[in-house]
């Protein structure tokens, strides 16, 4: 069978976090801290506007790049928060939709792709799979961003930095002066930054703080399947400056041969969303982040989250995939740190269960410690 494959396929491997999910399905009952959706629904008056979307016929394609009502709200949206005028948009089927469209975009074989490590796993597999270069920047042991390394790693081949705040798999929070410095060494490179923001609204400790506030290079990710709870809807946007509209237009073609658009009957819901508080929802996710910090703190080492609903923790020993086994055969569903990283050392726990769930998974962890 080997010789029918495109050499591409021996450039990513099966998806760590996939496997986990399949095991928690073959699993009675098991303790899952495994997986980035939230434990909630989607809010019963998004449910209603989708529904009422298909009951009226609007299930056919949209335009390539959205719905133009929606467009215009996350335009709208945009101009308010950043300052930009005329951004163009782009509504894809979910962030990671959205990345493999800027991606195409942008990557040629050979280009270097800098990223901090740990990082979303998709980056890393993505770029391989378009012949790129991945430029991991270690930020061990505390996951800030790191601007200084990030200019070391510079080169006349670097085509685009991604940052991902609030980070998955860290839950780490970059800081103002952080994407300051960042924005001011990718200036003077004239580098295109990648900002993945799908978990902007989960942000802990203060206001959120976003990249494109310091450098109009950037390219927005942004969407709907975190705080809304609509991961199976695939629902993302993406968003440049007027003077990047080129970009846009470029991943709008490509995805006329992929995905061609984002699902219809679901773009009106998240035109709904838009104007959604999820303030509640998100008080809701900070008590998990200090229920998880407060059990485990005294047992392991690990940072506390400032955002998304992720804990990155050291292993006891530093052998990350030999304690996830452990807590996988005691009925717990984690993730090896080696999945989001180069390092082997850690592990990724998810808070999003019931708050008795999460405690009853803290305390075999910390008995397994």
């Amino acid at each position: 069978m080997k010789k029918y494959l495109a050499d591409r396929t021996r450039q990513i491997d099966a998806s760590g976090i996939r496997k986990v999910f399949n095991l928690a399905a073959s699993m009675k009952d098991p303790i899952n801290l495994s997986i980035g959706q939230p434990d909630y629904d989607v809010p019963e008056e998004l449910k209603q506007v989708a529904i009422e979307a298909i009951k009226q016929g609007q299930n056919k394609y949209t335009i390539t790049a959205g719905d133009p009502v929606l467009q215009a709200k996350i335009a709208e949206r945009i101009s308010a928060e950043l300052n930009w005028s005329n951004p163009a948009t782009l509504v894809a089927s979910g962030v990671s939709g959205a990345l493999l469209l800027t991606f195409m975009s942008l990557i040629n074989p050979g280009d270097e792709i800098i990223f901090p490590d740990p990082y979303f796993v998709m980056y890393k597999h993505l770029v391989n799979l378009l012949g790129g270069k991945c430029v991991f920047i270690d930020t061990y042991p505390d996951f800030g961003l790191h601007p200084e390394r990030i200019a070391d790693a510079i080169s006349d081949k670097t085509k685009l930095i991604i940052v991902n705040s609030p980070c998955n798999p860290t839950g780490a929070v970059y800081t103002k002066s952080d994407l300051q410095g960042l924005a001011e060494i990718a200036s003077k490179k004239d580098i295109l930054i990648l900002s993945d923001e799908i978990y902007d609204k989960f942000c802990y400790d203060g206001p959120y703080e976003s990249m494109a506030s310091y450098y109009p290079n950037t390219i927005l990710l942004r969407g709907f399947s975190k705080s809304f709870a609509m991961t199976g809807w695939r629902l993302a946007y993406v968003a440049v400056g007027e003077h990047l509209k080129p970009l846009i237009e470029e991943m709008t073609k490509i995805q006329q041969y992929t995905f061609v658009c984002a699902p219809a009957p679901f773009q009106q819901a998240a035109i709904a969303a838009m104007d959604y508080d999820v303030s509640e929802l998100m008080a809701g996710y900070k008590t998990k982040r200090d229920i998880t910090y407060q059990g485990l703190k005294d047992k392991f080492e690990l940072q506390k989250s400032g955002g998304a609903f992720y804990s990155f923790i050291k292993a006891p020993g530093g052998k990350g995939s030999e304690f996830v086994e452990k807590a996988i055969k005691n009925n717990v569903l984690i993730i090896p740190g080696s999945v989001f990283s180069e390092k082997d050392t850690h592990f990724r726990l998810c808070f999003t269960t019931t708050n008795d769930k999460l405690k009853q998974g803290i305390e075999i962890l910390c008995s397994l410690a």
